[in-house]
């Protein structure tokens, strides 16, 4: 992996955990036939990333735990929810878990996955009414410019870690909210994050949390959105991206990232992203800090 130049190297089954948003092997396997043609600059850590790059082709519904950005640096993008038609917009934020499908229109991009339990990503998260929302031309032109700069000449933009935080806050349209997580749930995000292995048991948090691992379960679902289990699991995707720019095979990310196997993989990439691993190996990688930190526990 690359050194990046200003740092270093249907939704109740998704939440769920049950099956595929999409279904039956038939869609399955003509969808994949019809991947989406991408091969951006990633910016990766560890919980998300900055996708710059055309993108041309539809990404069948998914669904995934961050806020999802898509910013069109020269021209509008299209988003599709679980039902109704499809809309066109320079700037569209997705809210967590929301099932959707994206089409680039062969618009030069960026594409930004916010950690919502983070303080940026709760700022972010207070200020959206809808599962999906089309963000009027007029508050993206602070983002978008710097975005813009960054993309042509990336060393004369901001540092990536500032100008991210720059984008997730020019579009946060409320104060930032006064209700945080319950401190029990922000201590086991933490160690979730520490994790080398991501070998968290339920138990083992809910004892973190001095709870018994029911009433835990109750409060963490509430409090994130996910069951445990299926959270583990996101994190565990988000560390198998990290994985994919390092070692540039599916069987290697797999195996850094706790996944069963390649196959394994691959299926919760379709889930949750929409697209094979395949698709983001053919980009160009670069490994940041990451940009966004969880609330501190009290």
């Amino acid at each position: 992996m690359r050194q990046d130049p200003h740092g270093e190297p249907c939704r109740a089954a998704y939440l769920a955990g049950m099956v595929s948003v999409v279904s039956g092997s038939d869609q399955q396997e003509t969808e994949r036939d019809q991947v989406p043609s991408w091969s951006p600059r990633w910016y990766l850590w560890d919980g998300g990333f900055l996708a710059l790059g055309r993108s041309q082709g539809v990404i069948p519904p998914h669904a995934h735990h961050a806020i999802q950005i898509a910013l069109g640096l020269d021209g509008a993008a299209g988003i599709k929810g679980a039902r109704g038609e499809w809309r066109r917009g320079r700037g569209i934020i997705v809210r967590p878990n929301v099932v959707h499908s994206f089409d680039g229109h062969g618009v030069t991009g960026a594409m930004l996955f916010v950690d919502p339990e983070s303080t940026e990503g709760l700022w972010l998260r207070a200020s959206l009414r809808d599962e999906i929302t089309i963000v009027p031309d007029a508050r993206l032109d602070p983002c978008v410019s710097e975005l813009k700069t960054f993309y042509e000449r990336p060393f004369e933009a901001m540092e990536i870690g500032a100008l991210i935080r720059h984008c997730v806050q020019s579009l946060s349209a409320s104060a930032p909210p006064a209700r945080r997580l319950d401190p029990r749930v922000t201590r086991v995000l933490k160690q979730i994050r520490e994790s080398e292995d991501l070998r968290v048991s339920l138990e083992s948090a809910a004892a973190s949390a001095f709870l018994s691992p029911s009433r835990f379960a109750h409060l963490f679902k509430h409090q994130v959105g996910l069951p445990f289990r299926r959270y583990i699991l996101w994190r565990k995707l988000t560390r198998a991206m990290l994985a994919i720019g390092r070692e540039r095979t599916i069987a290697a990310a797999a195996h850094a990232a706790d996944f069963a196997d390649a196959a394994h993989l691959t299926r919760t990439f379709y889930q949750m992203f929409g697209i094979p691993p395949s698709v983001m190996m053919r980009g160009e990688f670069f490994e940041v800090k990451p940009p966004f930190e969880l609330p501190q526990a009290k």
